[in-house]
């Protein structure tokens, strides 16, 4: 089976999402919302083909993106963290001259920018105009607590029958956006958590996406998905050379303009009903621009020793996937 994504998924809640995925454990998660974490990652849709298909072996999904109903194919990807922003509108492109960052016009950037990030549609990609923000709010409320198999409370649960749920409520113009490898029949299925429905479709994925894809990466390029480097024990913001005493990165960095780390974890295996939880890990957020000495072929091309490998190995869940950036000129 290619490993070229064929497939655009799309997911329509049924009602209510969940906005958690299992965040790592600390004072600040135990209340509130600073825990929360939306859309949900590859690795959910991966579960539902799990759920679904007996061989996933081949499978590689990507994401989460966002589109709107109407128009799918155009999805958005997160901004690269060069472009600098202001109410919504991009003010600077940050290139860097081998020493430092700088402004398109040569000087550093001055003044308050928003912070956050933001969406761009893929068709504007080497040309970002406007920026968007997340179509999509929080609301948590008190949810009663469901029987496994049935929308029915479970009173019996020595647990309480209450708790606090973290909702999201998706714009209704809008749909969550996956890339993926491998067909899904269309249909309705649990996803994300809490037991809530989806309407989800399964598209041929657009040529002018694919051939976007397929492009070399290049000496300059951004993640789109959250990137997890390193070995399966230790996380770093490059990948390393595998079977090295000492970590030693396995591109040539010039420079990395990245965000704080993000959590990344998933379920996976288990005899019963409740799964186990993955080794917690941190990934290099979507958005994240790397400058390279030497160039780079396209995401699909690169070489499997550098994900890391948990049972499957990282480039299952679309880790890492990136597209080539041109900054001032040149990519």
């Amino acid at each position: 089976m290619s490993l070229t994504f064929q497939y655009l998924i799309t997911i329509e809640p049924l009602g209510f999402l969940y906005g958690s995925a299992g965040r790592f454990l600390s004072p600040e998660n135990l209340v509130g919302r600073s825990g929360t974490s939306f859309p949900p990652s590859s690795a959910t849709l991966s579960g539902l083909y799990a759920a679904n298909q007996e061989d996933i072996n081949a499978l590689i999904v990507a994401g989460p993106f966002w589109s709107e109903i109407q128009n799918p194919q155009n999805f958005r990807v997160p901004l690269p963290h060069n472009y600098l922003v202001k109410d919504q509108q991009i003010q600077h492109q940050l290139q860097w001259n081998h020493q430092q960052w700088e402004t398109e016009n040569g000087t550093s950037p001055t003044g308050k920018f928003d912070k956050g990030g933001g969406w761009i549609t893929i068709d504007q990609w080497h040309s970002p105009q406007q920026v968007e923000s997340d179509p999509w709010e929080y609301l948590p409320h008190l949810h009663p607590r469901l029987k496994t198999e049935e929308r029915k409370v479970e009173a019996d649960s020595d647990q309480g029958s209450l708790f606090l749920e973290n909702a999201v409520q998706l714009d209704p113009e809008a749909c969550l956006v996956y890339l993926s490898n491998t067909h899904l029949d269309n249909g309705w299925y649990r996803f994300g958590g809490e037991g809530h429905f989806v309407n989800l479709r399964c598209l041929p994925l657009d040529a002018e996406t694919q051939t976007l894809l397929h492009q070399p990466c290049g000496k300059q390029f951004a993640l789109i998905t959250p990137a997890v480097w390193g070995s399966n024990r230790y996380s770093y913001r490059f990948p390393i050379l595998p079977n090295q005493q000492e970590v030693t990165p396995a591109w040539s960095i010039e420079t990395l303009l990245t965000e704080r780390p993000q959590a990344f974890r998933y379920r996976l295996g288990g005899d019963k009903q409740a799964k186990r939880l993955s080794r917690g890990r941190y990934a290099v957020p979507a958005g994240s621009v790397y400058v390279l000495s030497e160039p780079l072929e396209p995401w699909e091309n690169w070489e499997e020793s550098w994900f890391p490998k948990e049972a499957y190995s990282f480039k299952r869940w679309g880790c890492g996937l990136s597209l080539p950036l041109a900054i001032g000129g040149k990519s």
